[in-house]
């Protein structure tokens, strides 16, 4: 896994430890996927990219009133149907973002890991 980080994660989720603990829960889940992952530390979101991006963390807070310390968006081929979902967009034919509000690294679940596991297949 590569960083290319014009900021730092930490700076990203200044003021917000819990969303820095999701964001690690989120790093490690995807780390485990493979190691030809480059993330992209933006100043709106926290990108994870193979040929692709397929996978953004970010904070809600930063945009609209929200005590939820993280979303993560999840790029997938696909519609997936879940009541976990905050959100599903499909920004372009071949895309539906998947938005899912992280409260807690436990958050990180199975499920996540096999969806995160699709993207990141997708993206290769």
């Amino acid at each position: 896994m590569t960083t290319d980080t014009p900021h730092d994660v930490e700076d990203f989720f200044a003021g917000s430890p819990e969303g820095l603990s999701i964001h690690g829960a989120v790093e490690e889940a995807i780390r485990d996927l493979g190691d030809d992952i480059a993330v992209r530390v933006a100043k709106s979101q926290i990108a994870f990219q193979r040929r692709t991006g397929f996978a953004y963390v970010w904070r809600p807070g930063m945009y609209v009133r929200s005590d939820v310390p993280a979303v993560l968006s999840i790029a997938l081929r696909h519609r997936v149907d879940s009541a976990r979902f905050k959100e599903v967009a499909h920004p372009s034919p071949h895309v539906w973002m998947h938005h899912l509000e992280m409260r807690a690294t436990a958050d990180v679940d199975a499920e996540v890991r096999r969806w995160l596991g699709e993207a990141y297949d997708a993206a290769g």
